[in-house]
């Protein structure tokens, strides 16, 4: 279930002009891509589309599926019966792999009211905390449970071995990245976007498509801040560890303290912060 057939254009090429001690030059750069995306869940024989937002093009499979296991439309793979790009003639070509069709598994659409502040999002969307920090108790998920312990040497060696692997970021500068790191600081996976919640939910999506949920050996670390809603999907990905290059948000913290998440912020160097659960981090 892979997205090989899709025209990716994760950067693209543009003609730039540069100015540097007073000296004009033009010279050709590379930009990230970026693409709406619109996802579409089917059951029953009704269709419902349940998400817009822009994304960089590529791995749209794992970014379908993490969204939906993040939101908890969908609870395993098996809950997925097929996913296809939109190749309808009465769709304009150049947007066909743009709209992501999720066939489910089961008789009927499941109750989707929950989604519908998804319904146009940025790359950058946000939610209301409040309400979708009751959604999360509602689901029933619970405090992400793990032996995992660090030592700080091995969190500070997380950024540098994430750059090395940012391949579109070298050539752009304009991409959010999240990567999953072992228990033993080996990077297993990296994945790329516009958006840093896309760019998560890539992630997730890939480690749903190769049956290895939950995450409860992962160390997860994102290039921006650490938001209410990256750390929601670390809970529902059971990732015991979410380390951030940048700040993260009051409701972040309250969120990872109450659900068993160890948060690192400000990550950079050989300095970071601790806000919830640094029984897991030792000297």
């Amino acid at each position: 279930m892979t997205d090989a057939v899709s025209r990716a254009r994760p950067s693209e090429a543009t003609r730039v002009v540069t100015f540097e001690d007073d000296v004009r030059s033009v010279r050709e750069d590379r930009v990230a891509g970026e693409e709406p995306l619109e996802i579409r869940v089917r059951a029953g024989g009704n269709s419902k589309t349940i998400a817009i937002t822009m994304r960089t093009p590529g791995n749209d499979f794992e970014l379908a599926a993490g969204f939906l296991f993040g939101e908890g439309v969908i609870a395993e793979l098996d809950d997925i019966r097929e996913m296809t790009y939109c190749l309808d003639g009465s769709v304009d070509e150049d947007q066909q792999y743009n709209i992501v069709n999720v066939d489910l598994a089961r008789t009927a659409l499941p109750e989707l009211v929950a989604l519908e502040r998804h319904f146009t999002t940025t790359s950058a969307c946000g939610v209301c905390g409040r309400a979708s920090l009751e959604a999360l108790r509602d689901r029933g998920i619970p405090a992400v449970s793990s032996p995992l312990i660090v030592n700080a040497r091995l969190v500070t060696s997380l950024p540098s071995a994430l750059r090395e692997r940012q391949q579109v970021f070298e050539t752009t500068g304009g991409l959010h990245a999240a990567a999953l790191f072992d228990r033993r600081g080996e990077l297993r996976l990296v994945r790329e976007d516009v958006g840093r919640h896309n760019a998560f939910d890539k992630l997730v999506g890939a480690a749903l498509l190769e049956r290895k949920l939950p995450l409860r050996d992962g160390i997860i670390l994102v290039s921006g801040r650490a938001s209410y809603e990256l750390v929601q999907k670390a809970i529902s990905a059971g990732a015991p560890i979410l380390a951030a290059v940048s700040a993260p948000s009051s409701l972040a913290v309250a969120l990872a303290r109450e659900f068993g998440i160890t948060l690192i912020g400000f990550l950079r160097g050989s300095r970071f912060n601790v806000y919830a659960h640094d029984e897991r981090v030792r000297k």
